[in-house]
């Protein structure tokens, strides 16, 4: 094998949440007086760590205020949890192929670690991950700190790894390190804007990463 282990972005990547999470960023700006973002600008900043994603879609340096959309967010996303988002199709018969391959599988995810464990109990996917880093546990991408607290933990280097995902964040901190990385078309960023960090392919279904690995 030509990796050891493969990290994973979560959500557009594995979980399909995006609208979720784009109507939880609207809800919070309407309550707030905040001009309300349409899809698309929503959209765009999901990937990094919530607080800064908030703080450059509304383009706000107040303290206060983003830490009370912050909080406002959180509720409302709360409010959506019952039922949780589903994973794209193809996502347990990847991890279920990959695991049967012996690849170790870990997760880097601007998620707060309490909705990434949320999201694992609901799919029952704990199992496949031996690695996870969140937004409570490293810096935002696309700084590359979650990336190099996974390698430390799992006491590999970045060549023996290849990073998922479908922003330009998970490219770009994959590129910091010189991590080969792939990215996916069918969830924040188009193929286009991937290509900017020179992943080895952009795949339009997660079935199209067996043939990378």
């Amino acid at each position: 094998m030509k990796y050891k282990a493969i990290v994973f972005d979560w959500d557009g990547t594995l979980m399909d949440s995006i609208s979720k999470i784009v109507e939880s960023m609207q809800t919070s700006a309407q309550q707030l007086g905040f001009p309300v973002p349409d899809y698309d600008q929503a959209k765009n900043v999901i990937g990094i760590s919530l607080l800064p994603a908030l703080q450059k879609l509304f383009n706000i340096d107040d303290e206060k205020a983003a830490m009370d959309l912050f909080h406002t967010y959180k509720e409302h996303f709360k409010d959506h949890a019952t039922i949780s988002s589903p994973l794209f199709n193809g996502a347990i018969a990847l991890l279920e192929e990959l695991k049967q391959r012996g690849y170790i599988l870990a997760v880097a995810t601007g998620k707060a670690r309490q909705g990434l464990d949320h999201n694992w109990h609901h799919s029952n996917t704990k199992h496949y991950f031996s690695a996870s880093r969140t937004a409570d546990d490293a810096q935002s991408k696309p700084s590359p700190d979650m990336l190099q607290q996974i390698l430390s933990e799992l006491n590999l280097s970045a060549d023996q790894v290849l990073m998922v995902g479908d922003t330009s964040y998970d490219m770009a901190m994959a590129e910091a390190i010189n991590m080969d990385r792939i990215g996916v078309s069918f969830g924040v960023h188009s193929a286009d804007t991937l290509q900017q960090h020179k992943p080895l392919a952009v795949i339009d279904t997660l079935e199209e990463l067996l043939l990378h690995v």
